[in-house]
């Protein structure tokens, strides 16, 4: 059966429509996203203040501030114990979000969510109060096991919660609250490094435990999803009522019969990460390690938590540098919106597509305004291309922001099917935070070294992962979860790959059953 004709023959067959108590979840829900937002935008703001540097990173300060023509303008901020800080957070997170794996599958989304919130409100009391280096990396380990738990839990919960035909857009609203999170923080930034006496980055990092306890306490009043209900319990009747409370309508039998075979099939799999590696879950796999593999290989970390950094390094001073950080998040917010409102009716391949290009051509612009106009030793670039390169930088947000940023969220929450949803989610966030560990403690030294080069190299990676998704992604719009198997099975090239999954034999055996009783 072709996908279009699935869609349009009734679509799903499912009834209802987004209620205010779908809203009102998912935004509860949506606001973890704020938390990792705000780490992104904080940690790249205050390592570019001077009292920051002067009480912690001394020998980056006097680098920074040292002869221009004996220090490479590329590598004023190459530090290793500053990457350290920067990306430590990272390596946490990645130990964490496999931990919560098995916590989602076992306790539910909601206690996920719980433990990421409380764990991340007491690394922000360290952050503000730190007096030494120990005490900074305590705070950023505590933040990567919060961020672990929220980032694995919350977007199975907006997939799982939300309505097939806007999920896309319910789903992205994580993301706009990651670059609302960036904005806050950037803004912040900006305030703080005004206040007298140096010490405006301890409000900066201690102001993280706001969203932190918003979300926390807003968790206790969550209700669960209706697959972890029948999941749980089996307890169809909870899930019904729960169903019909989120749709709005008593008509839910359609869902909560995918629903209940969805969980039939996950009753079987004990071993979820381990099941992820057999062949007739390759395309899952697959996609769940490439999509967030290529989603931080287009350089958008730079941007994230080291754009004052590198404005600073391309000759803006420390004001000018955060202020830029806003600017370009304020773009990237707006794109948020735009993908919100498009991505249900224009689909998840064609934004993507059309973000990678983008991306791609702006990498290249941007190494080639510093190849021909910023040099190694001296004065800085000319203020002019200086603000070339920001305006150049806010269309590749506005890129990403649209397009990779989202969807790397959304596209492998729901093409996983139940049985080893959680496992994909966790695969998805162990790979972003590898990477951004990865790219965190390597970016200032890649760019000391590979100078202009290194960007493109990110437009190279682009490049790439455009053509991947040209040829090997399919169109997920739409489309409910408990019925993705029907993609693999008529894609081109997926088709070679998998058999009958476990969902579509319990679809079968189901049919088989009504024919009986029916005869």
């Amino acid at each position: 059966m072709a996908i279009g004709a699935f869609v349009e023959g009734g679509g799903s067959g499912y009834s209802g429509r987004v209620t205010p108590f779908v809203v009102l979840s998912c935004i509860v829900a949506g606001s973890g996203g704020i938390l990792f937002g705000y780490d992104l935008g904080i940690s790249g703001g205050v390592t570019s203040m001077e009292p920051f540097l002067k009480k912690f990173f001394p020998d980056v300060y006097h680098q920074m501030k040292g002869d221009k023509k004996k220090v490479s303008n590329y590598c004023r901020f190459d530090s290793e114990l500053l990457t350290v800080f920067t990306s430590s957070l990272y390596i946490a997170g990645l130990v964490a979000t496999l931990v919560a794996s098995s916590v989602t599958r076992r306790f539910g989304r909601r206690a996920s969510i719980l433990i990421g919130g409380s764990v991340f409100v007491a690394g922000s009391v360290f952050g503000g109060a730190a007096v030494n280096i120990y005490m900074l990396i305590l705070n950023r380990v505590l933040l990567g096991i919060g961020l672990g738990f929220t980032n694995q839990s919350i977007p199975l919960y907006l997939s799982e919660m939300a309505p097939p035909q806007h999920r896309g857009a319910i789903n992205n609203g994580f993301e706009l609250c990651i670059s609302i999170g960036i904005l806050i923080a950037n803004l912040i930034n900006y305030g703080v490094d005004k206040i007298e006496g140096g010490w405006g980055w301890r409000i900066s990092l201690s102001m993280a435990a706001v969203p932190a306890a918003f979300l926390t306490v807003g968790a206790l009043f969550l209700p669960e999803t209706p697959s972890f209900v029948i999941q749980r319990s089996g307890d169809v009747d909870s899930a019904r009522a729960l169903l019909q409370r989120l749709r709005g309508t008593a008509a839910v039998h359609k869902e909560l019969e995918d629903l209940v075979m969805a969980s039939e099939v996950s009753k079987t799999i004990r071993h979820p990460l381990r099941n992820m590696l057999r062949r007739r879950y390759r395309p899952q796999l697959v996609i769940a390690v490439l999509v967030p593999l290529f989603n931080q290989v287009t350089g958008i970390n730079v941007i994230n938590f080291y754009a004052p950094v590198m404005f600073r390094t391309i000759g803006l001073r420390e004001s000018a540098s955060l202020m830029s950080a806003v600017v370009t998040r304020v773009c990237a917010t707006a794109a948020n919106v735009v993908a919100m409102a498009v991505v249900d009716r224009l689909g998840r391949r064609r934004l993507l597509l059309v973000g990678g290009v983008q991306m791609l051509v702006s990498q290249v612009m941007v190494g080639a305004i510093l190849a021909g106009k910023f040099r190694e030793h001296g004065e800085e670039m000319e203020k002019e291309y200086a603000y070339l390169v920001l305006s150049v930088m806010c269309v590749f947000v506005a890129g990403f922001a649209w397009s990779w940023g989202p969807l790397t969220y959304l596209v492998p929450a729901e093409i996983c099917p139940l049985e080893v949803r959680s496992a994909g989610q966790s695969i998805v966030i162990a790979v972003i935070f590898l990477l951004t560990f990865l790219i965190g403690q390597t970016f200032l030294a890649m760019l000391c070294h590979l100078k202009f080069a290194t960007f493109f190299l990110f437009a190279a990676c682009l490049c790439v992962m455009t053509l991947f998704v040209f040829f090997f992604l399919p169109e997920t719009k739409q489309l409910p979860m408990e019925q993705m198997d029907q993609l693999w099975r008529t894609h081109w090239f997926w088709k070679r790959i998998v058999g009958d999954s476990p969902q579509q034999q319990v679809v079968e055996l189901h049919h088989h059953h009504q024919r009986s009783s029916s005869e």
